[in-house]
């Protein structure tokens, strides 16, 4: 065998805020991995197992202040010791990092043009600015950014989308080595499988080693070749992906097995399908009882301005219909699911329901009141009743506020308890969450994982006791075995609270153990909507039996 291409030995990881008097907390403990050229191997594990933190580690990310011993070597040369200026080379042309949330990867004030020129002319100067532009079209085309989009800023494009973008920058330079830490979180399962696909062949025609950082193992186990999970900052059993998926020998692996198993159940008879006492709704919904929320012909349009070129040659503005034309009605109790690729307008859909974006046009009703024509003062007291779990938790926790002040804040926006009381309720929200308000009542979003942070906004929401919770993507950043325990919590404060939910995700396996009901969603338009059984079972449009045949399964892989 070849000498690897990359080595991590005995790694040890801890943060500042890990010590506790003066002994250090191992986010990362000891820690050995081998990667060979063309490898593709897979790092699964729950959030804040130090997943990720092994992965900036292997790149010099961390702050200076962290705590490192061990050794990682990249083609025989040790990481640690590189130069700032070779440094600056190893990042990007020898191995480039995927994030896991792609805003952190690209500046809101550059357009997308703008990124991956600036990204080529720095590590290849040679090149003039129309081959770098060239370079790029040709790589975003890939993950399917098309030419059209070129001008415009990241806030433009969707989370899926912005991900797409991030991970055409990690291609752009040629790299001999990928960490990609959930690089398809973001992503529908069609893109997902043509990214993965795509990585699959760039290692094998390159001999391109991928570290894929995931906490979905049907992903790790239809593209990677060997498995590692880690735990509590250890890797507790490493092997081939099909040996360890087969016959598990770690009992926290043979946990994480059982979780993704369960939400991905199936069976000719409805096996799988969660069993709530018998209360799931029936395949006919009732009328009797007037809808919730009703949407009606809701559309969101945007208009890209030409520029002078554009316009001599086209004549006018391109339109963006991010929304067009989508109708369904929403019952109390019901949790209706919405999947469909990323950029298709699922987000757009839930932030033109809540008017946080004023509407083109259309009609959305809340118990019974057209929230388009309320005064402001009235929104924001019906905003207290419909609350939202946003895709990218990050961007919805105040950096400068504590865990604790983030989520006690709607409490006092809309004053609903004294200091004392809104301090009891986050407590006890946490441990609902499955947080330690003793740990985690002080600390700051930076200090948590993705999972972590997304546990806070789920708590965030639910602290007002809402009538309807829009979800939008509110578990895809965890790992299996946390996304059962977050579903069956919003379960239960779904019956505790009489909540309703309008679910948003890419994950179809998901939404079936979750919703009564899915509506798919595609190019800004309701394509499909009915029973969860019958959708799964009996699909009747083309784009959801795509959707349905693109999903990855641990049977599959097994």
């Amino acid at each position: 065998m070849s000498e690897a291409l990359f080595c991590v030995e005995n790694l040890r990881v801890s943060y500042p805020y890990g010590r506790v008097a003066g002994e250090a907390s191992w986010a990362v403990d000891d820690v050995s991995l081998t990667l060979q050229p063309g490898e593709r191997l897979g790092l699964v594990g729950e959030s804040g197992c130090g997943k990720s933190t092994l992965g900036r580690a292997a790149m010099r990310l961390l702050p200076a202040s962290t705590r490192i011993e061990g050794q990682v070597r990249f083609a025989g040369q040790s990481v640690f010791d590189l130069t700032p200026a070779q440094l600056r080379r190893f990042r990007g042309e020898a191995v480039a990092l995927i994030f896991q949330d792609p805003m952190t990867r690209l500046d809101p004030l550059m357009t997308i043009g703008d990124h991956c020129v600036e990204t080529l002319l720095s590590h290849q100067p040679q090149l003039s600015r129309r081959q770098a532009k060239d370079k790029a079209i040709e790589t975003l085309a890939a993950v399917k950014i098309p030419a059209s989009r070129w001008t415009q800023y990241p806030h433009e494009f969707s989370g899926g989308m912005r991900q797409r973008v991030a991970i055409a920058l990690a291609l752009m330079l040629d790299p001999k080595m990928i960490v990609a830490d959930e690089p398809t979180t973001s992503l529908d399962v069609t893109v997902s499988a043509e990214i993965c696909r795509e990585l699959t062949r760039l290692c094998n025609e390159r001999d391109l080693a991928l570290l894929l950082i995931s906490h979905d193992l049907a992903m790790v186990g239809e593209y990677c070749d060997r498995i590692a999970v880690m735990y509590a900052g250890k890797v507790v059993e490493t092997g081939k992906v099909q040996d360890v998926l087969q016959n598990p020998q770690h009992p926290y692996t043979q946990s994480l097995l059982k979780a993704a198993l369960h939400i991905q159940a199936v069976g000719d008879q409805g096996e799988g399908e969660r069993d709530r006492g018998g209360d799931r709704l029936a395949d006919v919904i009732p009328t009797a009882e007037p809808p919730l929320l009703r949407v009606h012909e809701l559309q969101q349009h945007y208009t890209l301005e030409a520029n002078f070129i554009e316009r001599l040659f086209a004549g006018q503005n391109q339109t963006i219909r991010a929304v067009d034309g989508v109708s369904f009605d929403l019952y109390p109790g019901e949790i209706l699911g919405l999947v469909g690729e990323s950029g298709c307008g699922k987000s757009t859909l839930s932030r033109t329901i809540l008017q946080l974006i004023r509407p083109t046009g259309g009609k959305v009703e809340f118990l019974g009141q057209n929230l388009m024509q309320l005064p402001a003062e009235s929104l924001r007291q019906r905003r207290r009743q419909m609350q939202m779990v946003f895709q990218d938790p990050h961007a919805c926790l105040n950096p400068m506020m504590t865990v604790g002040q983030s989520i006690a804040d709607p409490l006092f926006i809309h004053q609903l308890a004294t200091p004392v009381e809104a301090k009891e309720q986050v407590r006890q929200m946490l441990k609902r969450v499955g947080l330690s308000p003793e740990e985690f009542y002080h600390r700051y979003p930076s200090e948590l994982s993705g999972g972590q942070q997304q546990r806070v906004a789920i708590a965030r929401a639910l602290i007002t006791r809402p009538q309807l919770l829009i979800c939008d993507e509110p578990v895809s950043m965890l790992d299996a075995s946390v996304q059962t325990q977050v579903l069956e919590l919003m379960l239960e404060l779904k019956q505790e609270f009489e909540l309703t939910y309008l679910f948003i995700t890419h994950d179809l396996w998901v939404a079936r153990f979750f919703c009564d009901r899915i509506a798919v969603m595609n190019s800004g338009q309701i394509v499909e909507i009915g029973p969860t059984r019958k959708i799964f079972t009996n699909p009747q449009h083309p784009y959801t039996q795509t959707l349905l045949q693109a999903a990855p399964l641990l049977a599959r892989t097994s």
